[in-house]
């Protein structure tokens, strides 16, 4: 049920900078704003406090953003403290990004590698996932995970391409598991 409002809370923001024209410059924005909140997690937790009162809440909102943030995303934080959601403002800046990003056509993966990708070789993945998809750019977070022993994993959503070597070990191994060897004689 939760997520349910929170995706209301997140639909009604990305309605409101979809009709100002403001949603690309939103997404910036509400990126900066959550890697803050992220770096500062005793403000998460005054947010969620129940025994914080709102206006103590509100104090403190217009103390640090006011005048730092547009009058839209100040509301947005005002809202959700007024209605008792002021510890799920990370998963409405989470759903509201999604929105954003998918109305502008923005893709978001993660490739996973076993070694650190070369600056070509980020740009030939990227090449790529923009020929085979239907976004116009990207924004790739690459990660390195030694124990893939070889090529790469590519996340896009609720996408997995897995084309590791640990994986095609698996499989194989998996393979080779089922294959029952007749009786010798």
């Amino acid at each position: 049920m939760a997520k349910l409002t929170e995706d209301r809370y997140a639909e009604a923001f990305f309605s409101l900078t979809k009709e100002q024209g403001t949603c690309a410059q939103m997404i910036e924005e509400v990126k900066l704003t959550k890697k803050a909140i992220e770096e500062t997690p005793a403000f998460l937790e005054l947010l969620a406090h129940p025994k914080i009162t709102k206006e103590e809440k509100l104090a403190v909102l217009n103390a640090s953003f006011a005048g730092r943030l547009s009058e839209s995303l100040c509301g947005l934080l005002a809202v959700l403290v007024e209605k008792g959601r002021g510890g799920e403002v990370l998963s409405v800046f989470d759903l509201f990004l999604d929105k954003a990003y998918e109305e502008l056509r923005i893709g978001k993966a993660v490739v996973t590698s076993a070694v650190e990708l070369s600056d070509q070789q980020k740009k030939k993945i990227e090449e790529k996932l923009l020929s085979q998809t239907g976004y116009q750019s990207f924004e790739i977070t690459y990660e390195v995970e030694k124990a893939l022993l070889g090529g790469m994993v590519i996340r896009i959503r609720d996408r997995v391409v897995d084309a590791s070597v640990r994986t095609k070990l698996d499989h194989m191994a998996q393979k080779l598991s089922k294959i029952q060897l007749g009786n010798a004689r």
